[in-house]
């Protein structure tokens, strides 16, 4: 008899993730959000540890139902036996949106927060979304622009 948890390697990075993250705090956010559910299926736990998964393999949503669909280590790691159906594409787009975007932050954050108490990451850079920076510069060159046209035409 084979037995999936035989096929995962005892010092594989999986293993090592589970065991310095305390996902007791993540599966108690995630229960909140599947109680206001009325459809199971998979479990949003599992689901999100699919999700955690593409973000650690940097994986779309087609490459990782494939991923999890061929490779033991992942199954391991989202609970899937064997012999398990595993989720489509689909079901990831459909469990991040209830999920919702601010609560996957919060986990996230949560996680990594977990890894730097225990030393195994900090923070070199802190990247910063400049998008409205950019937008405003579009408004600056605009008014700019306008201005000059102004003054042209009172010349």
């Amino acid at each position: 008899m084979i037995c999936l948890e035989d096929l995962v390697l005892e010092n594989h990075i999986y293993r090592k993730f589970l065991s310095l993250w305390n996902m007791d705090l993540v599966q108690r956010e995630l229960e909140k959000i599947e109680a206001e559910s009325d459809h199971k299926g998979y479990g949003i736990y599992r689901i999100f540890l699919c999700l955690l998964l593409q973000f650690l393999e940097d994986l779309s949503d087609r490459e990782l139902e494939r991923f999890i669909c061929e490779n033991a280590a992942a199954r391991w790691f989202c609970h899937f036996d064997l012999t398990a159906k595993t989720p489509d594409h689909s079901v990831f787009g459909r469990v991040r949106s209830r999920i919702d975007t601010a609560k996957l932050s919060k986990i996230f954050s949560l996680l990594r927060d977990q890894l730097k108490s225990q030393g195994y990451m900090s923070e070199v850079f802190t990247f910063v979304d400049a998008t409205h920076l950019i937008s405003k510069v579009g408004l600056w060159k605009e008014r700019d622009k306008a201005i000059e046209l102004r003054l042209e035409s009172l010349n």
